[in-house]
């Protein structure tokens, strides 16, 4: 009983389940039903057995899930004899082998590992499991005393033997990127990095679009360097900034001249304003995809949101076989999705999923729209969205107001309702940019460029 519980408890089962429980959308969307969602037979089932809603709020610390029977006991069905109490916690039992042998196999060993050791401690322990939290930095130690391999390197384990699970959040006052080079002597100019002693076994780009964010970059930076070698990945960090210079241009032209398309000098000035002040997070998306990719054939391409802090590092920054959303649960929204379709703040793909869906759209211009866009290009080309467990994809966001220039965009639905006509139209290939700078520092690669007038 005990075993079984505290698996439910920690939210493995359930957040798996959601993960593995997709139905492919195609070119209904939104979708209906399915998708992050039970059947109704499984809802029916999930009654019975008596399992409740996570409550809201942070399920770290002692876990408080409530029961439909009382607090302090867990609930089972009322069975007639201790032969079909024994049945129904066999079945139970099962069920949790069946879900950890479909992530075993699907190269989710890290999962596997972590909710043993739960299971381990809960055999061993009378009392509930608490999720103790480490700083970031704890133990980093032993990796950078690791001597370093020059010939015949082993392959990095499948479990990195660094990671610790829950993490927390927390920055020194004033910190400045020399204080963060100085705790991370192993990243490399460009904010590379790959483990010393063995061969990674996952190939990452960190893409992070920011917009007047650099207090937030330097908070992610300090954070995330050492998330991301505790879990033995090879990866280098993209921090990709807009800086737009257009208005001058259309100060330069005659007052009779006119733009490709049959813009008038006015038109084209109402253009190059918006191009000059306003946000654009897809093409920022899109221009760090093609640059990086030029550096390095990556395997995998997180798409990072520059004020999110990942909280867990069991939620290995790898690809999986299908586009794949990080950041499923944020404490800004207690730790659940904000509505069933979103797709914001962390996500990964692989390149063939990049490619496949276009790139990302170019005429989101200010804040939102593009991450339901990028979600409905996904299902337009059949494919799913997978998630980590919630348990391991928790996020801290950074608190900040609106940028100047990155207000809501009005047309933001207008421009999801016609996603299906354009996305094929809408991509990477006519993307109008120039590159003004690439800036190797000590703890990130900077991209900053011009974008040029789109007219799609």
């Amino acid at each position: 009983m005990g075993m079984i519980l505290h698996l439910e408890l920690e939210g493995f089962p359930s957040c798996c389940r959601r993960e593995l429980i997709m139905t492919s959308v195609g070119a209904n969307w939104p979708p209906t039903c399915g998708w992050r969602q039970l059947s109704r037979a499984g809802r029916r089932q999930e009654s019975q057995l008596g399992r409740s809603k996570k409550p809201r709020g942070d399920p770290l610390g002692k876990v408080d899930w409530a029961c439909p029977g009382s607090r302090a006991e867990p609930y089972l069905p009322p069975a007639p004899n201790m032969v079909a109490q024994g049945r129904v916690l066999l079945i139970f039992f099962e069920l949790q082998l069946a879900i950890m042998v479909v992530l075993y196999h699907q190269s989710d060993h890290h999962q596997v590992s972590y909710v043993l050791k739960m299971l381990t401690t809960s055999i061993l322990s009378t009392t509930d499991t608490i999720l103790t939290m480490k700083d970031v930095y704890r133990g980093l130690d032993q990796i950078q005393l690791l001597s370093p391999t020059k010939e015949d390197l082993p392959t990095c384990p499948k479990t990195s033997p660094f990671i610790g699970g829950p993490l927390k959040v927390s920055f020194p006052l004033d910190v400045t990127l020399d204080d963060i080079a100085q705790k991370n002597p192993l990243v490399q100019l460009g904010g590379h990095y790959q483990p010393p002693n063995c061969g990674a076994l996952h190939h990452t780009a960190i893409i992070i679009p920011y917009w007047a964010r650099r207090k937030h970059l330097h908070q992610l930076l300090y954070h995330l360097h050492p998330f991301l070698q505790r879990q033995q990945i090879h990866c280098t960090i993209y921090a990709v900034h807009q800086k737009n210079r257009a208005r001058r241009l259309t100060q330069a032209l005659p007052r009779d001249t006119k733009a490709k398309g049959g813009l008038s000098r006015t038109e084209m000035a109402r253009i190059t304003q918006m191009d000059n002040y306003t946000f654009n997070r897809g093409k920022l998306l899109n221009v760090g995809f093609k640059e990086d990719m030029k550096e390095n054939n990556w395997q995998c391409l997180y798409f990072h949101d520059v004020d999110l802090i990942p909280k867990d590092d069991c939620n290995i920054y790898d690809c999986s076989a299908f586009p794949m959303h990080a950041s499923v649960a944020i404490d800004k929204f207690q730790y659940e999705l904000p509505y069933e379709t979103y797709f914001g703040g962390v996500m990964a793909l692989q390149p063939t999923h990049y490619l496949k869906i276009n790139g990302f759209p170019n005429n989101y211009w200010g804040w939102g729209g593009e991450d339901d866009d990028i979600a409905s290009r996904i299902f337009l080309n059949k494919m799913l969205i997978s998630q980590p467990p919630a348990v391991f994809g928790r996020y801290h966001m950074m608190k900040h107001g609106h940028d100047r220039g990155n207000k809501a965009n009005p047309k933001r639905f207008h421009l999801l309702s016609k996603t299906h006509l354009r996305w094929r139209y809408n991509r990477m290939n006519n993307l109008l940019y120039s590159l003004l700078s690439k800036e190797q520092t000590p703890l990130y690669t900077n991209l900053t460029m011009h974008f040029g007038i789109d007219y799609h």
